[in-house]
């Protein structure tokens, strides 16, 4: 039993919590609570679990332990781990996946979201978890944007973090780009569009650009959109929420694609 939080397992589990970059490098990121260990074990990638004492008690005769290396940890110990306000005494080190543009492009029917330096972790797990009910095909994301294996991203997702395709490029619009080449037709959210966002009829193959919160898409990546579409507000809102903007045009596309 793991009983002190000088243990280096434990360290490197706060590490982990507080540092993209060692994230990276060592390919791993943490999931706590039960529904996201069990979303992360189905789909094979937990490589470790910590459990509080209280919780294996409950569990150490549970299949759900089968074939997992785990470690039993003091509960003070685990109150000092957990990033959430009431732990349920599960946390797990899981390996991140892999998706590649050039595959996801050769599908026939394509729905994709382009996100240019999204900083918010809540806006950014809603929208991933909105675009696995919107049957989205992938969500492609700027390297300046936020990282996806931020806890508070993490937990936001609700397990879609697991179910959909994510990538993160080097070059945003090299990768509209790509996509336009491979016949995606980019559609960006903003002020000189001339049709409502629900006027339009969307093709087979679609991407939708969504930027900054603050500052919107940047004027360079807006110019590479084949159209520009608006949200119709009502007030004094000048802006909606880029989460909500986001949820919008992925279920209008959606909407559409069940009435065929």
């Amino acid at each position: 039993m793991i009983s002190s939080t000088s243990n280096c397992q434990i360290k490197n589990i706060m590490k982990l919590l507080k540092s993209s970059k060692a994230r990276r490098e060592q390919g791993v990121f943490i999931v706590e609570g039960i529904k996201m260990f069990l979303e992360a074990k189905k789909f094979g990638l937990i490589e470790k679990a910590f459990l509080s004492e209280e919780l294996y008690r409950d569990w150490v005769q549970d299949v759900t332990l089968r074939d997992i290396n785990y470690e039993v940890v003091e509960n003070k110990v685990f109150k000092e781990i957990s990033d959430t306000m009431t732990p349920q005494g599960i946390i797990a080190v899981a390996r991140m996946k892999n998706a590649y543009l050039d595959d996801i492009l050769e599908e026939e029917s394509l729905s994709l979201v382009f996100l240019e330096n999204l900083r918010d972790p809540g806006n950014l797990g809603t929208i991933l978890r909105t675009a696995e009910g919107a049957g989205v095909s992938a969500v492609i994301l700027s390297k300046e944007s936020v990282d996806m294996y931020n806890p508070k991203v993490v937990r936001a997702t609700m397990g879609s973090i697991f179910r959909m395709r994510f990538l993160y490029v080097d070059n945003i619009r090299g990768a509209m780009r790509q996509a336009q080449n491979a016949g995606v037709h980019l559609y960006a959210t903003h002020l000189r569009g001339k049709q409502f966002y629900d006027e339009i009829e969307y093709g087979s193959k679609v991407g939708i650009i969504i930027g900054n919160e603050a500052n919107g898409i940047t004027e360079e990546t807006a110019r590479l959109a084949d159209s520009y579409v608006k949200i119709p507000m009502c007030g004094h809102v000048e802006s909606l929420n880029a989460a909500v903007a986001t949820s919008i045009m992925m279920y209008e596309i959606f909407r559409q694609r069940r009435l065929r």
